[in-house]
């Protein structure tokens, strides 16, 4: 390309349709997040649920590892539209099941299904990513994808929390499933062009790796059950299964990823801390304004509007000035946020401060969020050739799902150890909940320390040459 011409933007004809159809469906992605997360208290009290409370939530997390890495390879071999047609299937089909379930059991294998369409369905659209947009325009759209939860952030906690008071919560459930077919007729139009590159290897089905998904999957969610367990049996079953976990994730992520080797490892591993530390003490954040401070789940969701904003507009601005502003810069600034934002949150919990410092006090986080997901997203693209995008980016999204899900497994275990049977939404459960965001601050401080191995955009262009199995 000369120097005189100008790449395309997003929205110019070349994108204008794929972009629409992405961002579409991490729109309703994003609404089905916050949503759920505000109203889960609620359906907790109806049903009876509080013991499975963390499950609903590591459940889908730990199935989608299973759903990422049967994209991840599908894709490799023929191209991002079938899985992601799939995936968008069984996701709707989840919805779907939750939202008519009459018990907290029939909630969690309402979102074990779309849990599984969830994780297929990021692959995809990663791989869509890097299969479309030329290397300018990466950094942008995965800005705008998070820019897409700025709308849920805003609508999403409050609309979810007067649906739970009102006309019940099942339709969250119910209304995020008929958006998400919308979603997926806007992508169809431009999904049928795209193919997978003629000279590309074709990975042949790797059985061994979805077997070690599936032991991944079943060993979280084996750590997520523990807390329904007594006395010591809950540590021996809950250090047995993360053990078991850790093992499983060692072959779906790149060499010596838990070991933090510098490079597209520490990328991978970055992300899992970040993620766990962050959702595991976002989860929980709703249960502790409404339980501890009497809030509604349409207030309580506030800390997750403000987050969601934060999160959007500090990706948009990361994208806009990704010339300017270094990786290494934001994923370092980007880190010292959330766990500057998880201490507030801790320290509210531990002093009995008002619960306006901790929603205030979460904004930050998704300041944080934003300046550093997009980054790693990049990363792992410019680290990537086209016979391992698919894998590469089931790593990523891997570590985005299997850090959550035991930083939340963990933590449910805590909760329950600390607050004790009846305890678990009591304003003397305070001592609970500050248990569970230690623990979060403990991941993400993790994830301060690899901020600056992440390697460099050279190094990633020498490693791409390979792949990563």
């Amino acid at each position: 390309m000369s120097s005189t011409t100008r790449t395309p933007g997003l929205f110019s004809r070349h994108y204008r349709l794929i972009t629409i159809g992405a961002i579409s469906l991490v729109f309703v992605s994003a609404f089905e997040n916050l949503a759920v997360t505000t109203v889960m208290p609620v359906i907790s009290a109806e049903l009876d649920g509080a013991a499975l409370y963390a499950v609903a939530f590591a459940a889908p997390l730990a199935v989608s590892v299973l759903g990422m890495v049967v994209a991840g390879t599908w894709a490799d071999r023929a191209g991002p539209q079938t899985p992601l047609y799939a995936s968008v299937a069984l996701f709707v089909l989840g919805l779907l099941l939750a939202g008519t379930a009459v018990t907290m059991g029939a909630v969690v294998a309402g979102r074990l299904v779309h849990g599984l369409g969830g994780g297929a369905m990021t692959v995809a659209l990663y791989v869509v990513v890097a299969r479309v947009y030329p290397p300018l325009l990466q950094p942008r759209i995965f800005g705008m994808f998070a820019a897409a939860w700025v709308i849920p952030a805003l609508v999403g906690p409050f609309i979810a929390g007067v649906l739970g008071q009102t006309v019940g919560w099942r339709w969250v459930f119910l209304g995020v499933a008929v958006l998400t077919v919308f979603a997926a007729v806007m992508v169809v139009p431009a999904m049928r062009s795209m193919r997978a590159p003629d000279d590309a290897p074709r990975p042949a089905w790797s059985a061994p790796r979805i077997l070690w998904s599936l032991l991944l999957a079943v060993a979280i969610l084996g750590l997520s059950l523990s807390t329904e367990l007594d006395g010591a049996a809950v540590f021996v079953m809950g250090g047995a299964a993360l053990v078991v976990a850790l093992v499983a994730l060692r072959p779906l992520v790149p060499r010596r990823t838990l070991l933090g080797a510098r490079g597209l490892p520490t990328v991978v591993l970055l992300r899992m801390l970040l993620a766990g530390g962050y959702f595991s003490a976002e989860v929980y954040l709703p249960y502790f304004l409404t339980g501890g401070f009497g809030l509604s789940p349409a207030l309580a969701g506030l800390a997750l509007t403000v987050a969601g904003v934060a999160w959007g507009a500090s990706s948009w601005l990361q994208g806009q000035f990704s010339d300017r502003l270094t990786t290494r810069t934001s994923l370092r600034i980007g880190t010292v946020l959330v766990c500057a934002a998880v201490s507030v949150v801790l320290a509210t919990a531990l002093l009995g401060l008002p619960a306006s410092v901790a929603i205030a006090g979460w904004a930050v986080s998704g300041a944080g969020m934003g300046l550093c997901y997009p980054r790693l997203s990049v990363l792992v693209l410019e680290y990537s050739a086209p016979g391992n995008q698919g894998f590469n980016s089931a790593a990523l999204n891997i570590a985005d799902a299997a850090g959550p899900a035991m930083a939340l497994s963990l933590a449910g275990i805590l909760f329950q150890a600390v607050a004790g049977p009846g305890a678990a939404a009591t304003a003397g459960g305070a001592g609970a909940f500050a248990a569970v965001f230690a623990l979060g601050l403990l991941f993400t401080l993790g994830a301060l320390a690899l901020s600056g191995r992440t390697g460099t955009a050279k190094a990633a262009t020498a490693e791409a040459a390979t792949a990563s199995r």
